[in-house]
């Protein structure tokens, strides 16, 4: 069995679809890496991945991406007890009020970005920079520390450069180790002086008590950055939202006209339909049986996420953006796993994906009802051989301004 490194390089989100496609199945071995490898999409695959403790992350992703994304002794590196006990925290900060401040303070840094915009901005980059005003605002970072991660845009460059390899990859692993340095003193601040408001992610992360102890400073600082960084990550979402209602003009006005249910179709749409990351690795934790197919323990495994989010198996006409698919549906909660599949309490499906849908739809709000801008010409195309994807332009805007009118930022019911 030949190495097929290089064409997964070449397909890129494809580099699944296209071996399904080859194999007849939705499972197929190849190499990567020079190592052996079982590749697998659909809703029961992600169920058999997720669920009931078989795959463990260690030494499931290269080095490149996981010390960018998430980094040793992080809560997607533990398994057991001591995941869903770091899981419990996550959970906490991000899900309940906690989450909702988060949402509505996005809401707010964005209105005050887009009243002194400028002529001709960049809607990826104000994303990136109002979700780290926002997210180092709500978690309690220190104005010193916060006003570096903003200056730098290291939390931004974190995901840009997590496809890369060479010294692209290695200028962003040292600026991320900077930034672990500066918040792991923060963590050391704030446990011998305390000054970060009650109950922000700071304050409750320095205070954590694990194994009889807190968070060596350094592990603090990891866990940290794994609630910032994603934050920003969303940047790309949102600029996949404002692409989606230049594309889909009968959305952007049904939306604009108060349609809530559509808001949230659209926002869960926006995440199956546009590629974010393309796969997931474990090891098997056991012997095991996939189909018919032996899974020895030790094994590396490769969910392919993009696949499953764009199974005909799974989604009626895959290949086109249509958030009415989610009209009055049950979706299976391992068929849509842009963010990962099995379940939030005691599997490694993100934390953060609840508060994701949140930001999208204040986003999606705002951008049908209360900011106005013009769309010039550019290259929106979004290539799927480059991981993140974005549009190549990043969706250039002119005249970006508000209306006046402030939308709110959830639904009443």
């Amino acid at each position: 069995m030949g190495d097929n490194t290089l064409r997964f390089v070449r397909d890129g989100y494809l580099f699944g679809t296209r071996g399904f496609r080859a194999a007849g199945a939705d499972s197929f071995r190849t190499r990567l890496l020079g190592r052996p490898v079982l590749v697998m999409r659909g809703a029961e695959a992600a169920r058999f991945f997720y669920e009931g403790g078989r795959f463990r992350r260690e030494g499931a992703m290269p080095r490149s991406v996981l010390t960018l994304l998430q980094d040793e002794g992080s809560l997607q590196s533990l398994e057991g007890r001591a995941h869903r006990c770091r899981k419990e925290l996550f959970l906490g900060l991000l899900t309940g009020a906690s989450g909702d401040a988060l949402a509505a303070r996005f809401g707010q840094e964005l209105r005050r970005r887009a009243a002194v915009a400028g002529d001709r901005v960049v809607l990826l980059d104000v994303f990136h920079d109002v979700l780290t005003r926002t997210v180092t605002t709500w978690a309690g970072v220190p104005e010193d520390v916060a006003d570096d991660l903003r200056r730098t845009g290291v939390l931004a460059q974190m995901v840009d450069a997590a496809g890369t390899v060479g010294p692209v990859n290695w200028a962003a692993r040292a600026r991320r180790a900077r930034a672990e340095r500066l918040i792991a003193d923060a963590v050391d601040r704030e446990r011998a002086h305390g000054t970060a408001p009650p109950g922000s992610p700071l304050a409750v992360v320095a205070s954590y008590v694990e194994a009889g102890g807190p968070l060596p400073p350094e592990v603090a600082a990891v866990e940290l950055l794994n609630l910032l960084r994603p934050t920003v990550a969303v940047g790309r979402y949102l600029t996949f939202a404002a692409l989606a209602l230049h594309r889909h003009r009968g959305w952007r006005d049904d939306l604009a006209g108060g349609d809530e249910a559509g808001v949230h179709w659209f926002a869960q749409e926006v995440r199956r339909f546009y590629p974010f990351f393309p796969v997931i690795g474990g090891r098997a934790t056991q012997r095991l049986t996939w189909q018919g197919e032996p899974v020895e323990a030790g094994d590396w495994v490769l969910l392919d996420l993009y696949a499953t989010t764009h199974d005909p198996a799974l989604w009626d006409q895959p290949n086109r953006f249509l958030p009415q698919r989610f009209d009055g549906a049950t979706v299976d909660r391992n068929a849509l796993i842009p963010q990962g599949g099995g379940d939030y309490s005691d599997g490694h499906r993100c934390p953060g994906e609840p508060v994701t849908i949140d930001l999208l739809e204040v986003g999606t709000r705002m951008l049908t009802r209360e900011l106005v801008y013009d769309v010039p010409e550019q290259d929106l195309r979004i290539s799927l051989r480059t991981f993140p994807a974005r549009p190549r332009s990043g969706f250039i805007v002119t005249g970006l301004r508000t209306t006046g009118r402030h939308v709110a930022e959830r639904a009443v019911a």
